[in-house]
């Protein structure tokens, strides 16, 4: 099996395919390398397409050690991919967690990156919710290790997983059957040390001014707990386009894998022919029309 290894040991599975510029996709808390087959087939027409599992996701590693899992090294592994395949720059592409750790390198590795593209980010980002965001993340993690099975099923059916469900109950049944697969205590492991203490993108709001690389937001309308943080990364990130697919959950690049692709191809597309543009500081003002006394 072809692994990458990271400066700490830990063995990543990937898999790749196509050829030409550089695209790696990191995927969600509920996902794996599996998660982005609909874009590995689509994208790999036109590019060099990567997908792998992260630390604690099968088949790649899985430290027992709770140390080892932090936002920081979700953020270090994906340039460990890079390293390892000898990519200097690639549009880097996440989802929820994946589009955290995608943000985060885009803070940290700006000159590892083509461009960004953070979907379905923002769980627990507002800081009145962190604490909450916090307790849940914790009985998740308590849950994953006395019943793994059961706790799978119940993530699954999750109120921003039932619109995916409802479109395509045959991709959704696919999606639930490969996150029962998973290994329970890597997923306690990366419950506790990444989605529970990564830092709120409200903390974030200055690192994230200084990002120049061209990004791309994606959520679906009702995703609730990541309009906001949407919007904030619109607002901050003068580099950033925003997309909001309708009537659309959290597992966005599968629940609507047509104009998701579409819009990033889109995107990447205009970056890789230099006309994607930061914001005119014209169009930002207190105003309605902008008129002045």
């Amino acid at each position: 099996m072809p692994n990458a290894l990271t400066k700490d040991g830990i063995s990543l599975y990937y898999e790749e395919a196509g050829a030409g510029t550089p695209l790696i996709f990191v995927h969600e808390f509920a996902g794996d390398w599996r998660s982005w087959e609909a874009q590995m087939r689509f994208f790999s027409r036109y590019y060099r397409v990567i997908t792998y599992s992260a630390r604690g996701f099968k088949p790649s590693a899985i430290p027992a050690d709770p140390a080892m899992y932090s936002q920081a090294h979700a953020r270090d592994d994906i340039i460990a991919v890079l390293d390892h395949l000898k990519i200097e720059r690639a549009h880097i592409a996440g989802l929820s967690m994946g589009g955290f750790a995608t943000l985060h390198a885009g803070i940290t590795y700006p000159g590892r990156a083509r461009s960004l593209v953070i979907a379905g980010c923002g769980y627990g980002a507002a800081p009145s919710e962190k604490e909450k965001f916090q307790q849940e993340c914790e009985a998740a993690a308590r849950l994953f290790e006395t019943d793994g099975a059961d706790t799978s099923k119940q993530y699954a059916i999750g109120p921003t997983r039932v619109q995916y469900q409802n479109k395509d109950p045959r991709g959704w049944a696919e999606f639930a059957q490969q996150l029962s697969e998973h290994d329970w205590q890597g997923q306690a492991n990366t419950m506790r040390g990444v989605q529970m203490k990564r830092p709120s993108l409200w903390e974030l709001e200055g690192e994230m001014k200084k990002i120049g690389v061209p990004t791309l937001i994606v959520t679906g309308d009702e995703d609730d707990p990541c309009l906001e943080p949407a919007l904030l990364m619109k607002r901050a990130i003068a580099s950033a386009g925003l997309v909001v697919l309708p009537q659309a959950g959290h597992t966005i690049n599968l629940e609507d894998p047509e104009p998701f692709n579409r819009a990033m191809l889109d995107f990447f597309t205009r970056v890789d022919a230099g006309r994607w543009a930061s914001r005119d500081t014209r169009s930002i003002a207190s105003g309605i029309i902008g008129f002045r006394k």
